[in-house]
């Protein structure tokens, strides 16, 4: 079975203190960083750059995880990976061509992935799963931290699962199934079971005194579903 991974998104981090931010939770546990980069045009929020990924980068000993929520996305694609990201996915609706902007992820030795909104259907996965290497499923709307997980993702994830478990079973190579939204110490057992293996959590993780104690809870939480 594929690791869980837990992902904690900067984006409810101290900002004052970022660097020192990514450190405590890389000690404290986590497998990636997540950076959700916003762009005040398609999402109504604004956050940072790829100056800051490429100050960041000295500091992190885990996989950089970039979430792109920009239009148009193909420079700001460039502009990361050269920053230092390891993984960078972005929405289908910001793209033109979307196979293009996979490739210039992958041409950058980078793995790719595509983002899902919450009314985004996954049939355009279908003709690009020999480009992706992760799919993320957003829980809620994005553009804002903190908000609820929308119940109903739940759904999605097991379609989403199936049809990625089908073509690993073609192909032989694994898509990882990133959930990002709500996730919490009390849901991400029931967020995993419907499929998802590596999880976003912002506020849930940066809100807490002690980040170590949550993500050991939401592992011990995960390991009820591997038992």
């Amino acid at each position: 079975m594929t690791p869980y991974r837990i992902a904690p998104s900067i984006l409810s981090a101290d900002f004052t203190r970022l660097g020192e931010e990514v450190r405590n939770v890389i000690t404290a546990g986590a497998d990636l960083i997540h950076f959700d980069v916003m762009d005040n045009h398609y999402v109504p929020n604004l956050t940072f750059g790829a100056m800051i990924c490429a100050a960041l980068r000295p500091h992190t000993s885990v996989p950089i995880d970039v979430h792109l929520m920009v239009e148009p996305v193909d420079e700001m694609i460039k502009q990361f990976a050269q920053a230092g990201a390891d993984i960078i996915t972005f929405h289908p609706e910001a793209s033109r061509h979307v196979h293009r902007s996979l490739s210039l992820i992958k041409d950058a030795g980078k793995q790719a992935g595509l983002v899902l909104n919450p009314a985004t259907p996954i049939h355009v996965l279908e003709d690009v799963l020999p480009y992706l290497d992760m799919v993320l499923l957003m829980s809620v709307n994005p553009g804002f931290g903190g908000q609820t997980f929308i119940p109903h993702t739940l759904d999605k994830i097991r379609r989403t699962r199936a049809l990625l478990d089908e073509y690993t079973q073609q192909s032989g190579r694994h898509i990882a199934l990133e959930v990002d939204g709500g996730i919490k110490t009390d849901n991400i057992a029931e967020v995993a079971a419907a499929g998802a293996d590596t999880f976003v959590a912002g506020s849930a993780i940066f809100g807490a005194e002690d980040y170590e104690r949550v993500i050991q809870a939401m592992r011990a939480n995960l390991a009820q579903i591997s038992a």
